[in-house]
């Protein structure tokens, strides 16, 4: 039986070194098409988190809506909101490790500091609940000198810890999703170059030398 015929939306290499302009062109404009949909699939995976209580009061989605909705109460700006609202969405895949996954899906479209924040949460958290496990509650004041310090305590004393509450009244999704859409909608990183603005398509007798 033949292998399929690559689409002309496709690249038509089989290895990177025998790429040309034209396949990172193709590439490129399937990422940022890819990347514009990345609320989407983001809030899709929040989703997962339905009924993921791991012996809780309240499940995982409940408390990331629970926190969202006491930052915003708290006057938090927007973006601590959607923070507040992702930090725990790693733990459908990674639970030992769930910081790093929410940070590295806001660290492209966030301040470095919230960024921060999200990905030492746990630790911070800690101190509410460290002594249980025979481990140092105030093993985060190792970093009292840095600058995200406080707004990681405050995150963490005032929204984080606090939200496992069957009865408070969590405001819905819905409330969230235009927050998540404009902050996600950011240009990654400040702006990533593309293949097209940034390196001009060569002449056929150029690309054939390459």
């Amino acid at each position: 039986m033949s292998k399929p015929t690559a689409s002309l939306d496709q690249a038509q290499f089989r290895r990177f070194d025998e790429s040309r302009h034209n396949d990172w062109v193709i590439i490129d404009r399937h990422f940022h098409h890819y990347q514009a949909d990345a609320c989407r699939r983001v809030l899709v995976h929040l989703e997962r988190l339905r009924g993921d209580h791991h012996g809780y009061p309240v499940d995982r989605y409940e408390h990331s809506l629970q926190t969202a909705t006491r930052a915003m109460r708290a006057d938090a700006d927007e973006e601590t909101v959607v923070c507040a609202l992702l930090h725990d969405i790693g733990d459908d895949l990674a639970p030992a490790n769930h910081a790093e996954i929410a940070a590295a899906i806001l660290e492209p479209f966030v301040d470095p500091l919230n960024a921060w924040m999200i990905r030492h949460h746990e630790l911070f958290q800690g101190y509410h609940y460290r002594q249980f496990y025979g481990q140092d509650r105030h093993a985060r004041d190792a970093w009292c000198d840095h600058p995200a310090y406080q707004r990681t305590v405050r995150f963490c004393d005032e929204w984080d810890q606090t939200s496992f509450d069957p009865d408070y009244d969590t405001l819905p999704l819905a409330t969230f999703i235009p927050m998540v859409e404009r902050v996600l909608s950011r240009a990654p990183f400040g702006g990533l170059p593309s293949v097209e603005d940034t390196c001009p398509a060569p002449s056929n007798s150029e690309e054939s030398r390459v």
